[in-house]
């Protein structure tokens, strides 16, 4: 069974590559270049985050990374209800990936909530 971390190893980088995704279908199909560029940005640097903290220096870092990692995914989820709310993803769409982004989200809350217990202590 796969721990924690990898797990949320493995789902942001699906994240990100749904955001990929999507934002190729936005800028070719609906014609939009500038909240789809932000969730771009925001999506794969969930991942990117996450597969620093994988790497590093010590629990602090660690920890460190993964709240990085939390913010973009809840920047993410923002960026997702513009388009949604503006009209360039339909309803079905939208809960196909903010279910995604939310699934990550809760993973990265239960290894900031582990921190925040005192689960962890420094290497």
């Amino acid at each position: 069974m796969m721990n924690r971390e990898n797990h949320v190893l493995v789902k942001s980088k699906a994240f990100a590559l749904r955001v990929i995704q999507l934002y190729k279908y936005l800028c070719d199909e609906k014609r939009e270049f500038i909240l789809s560029k932000q969730l771009l940005r925001s999506g794969t640097s969930v991942g990117a985050n996450v597969r620093e903290a994988e790497r590093g220096k010590s629990k602090p870092d660690f920890y460190a990374k993964m709240n990085i990692a939390l913010k973009e995914a809840a920047e993410s989820a923002y960026w997702m209800e513009l388009l949604v709310e503006s009209a360039y993803l339909t309803k079905e769409q939208f809960e196909s990936i903010y279910a995604d982004c939310n699934e990550v989200i809760a993973l990265l809350v239960s290894i900031a909530q582990t921190q925040k217990e005192g689960k962890c202590d420094a290497k």
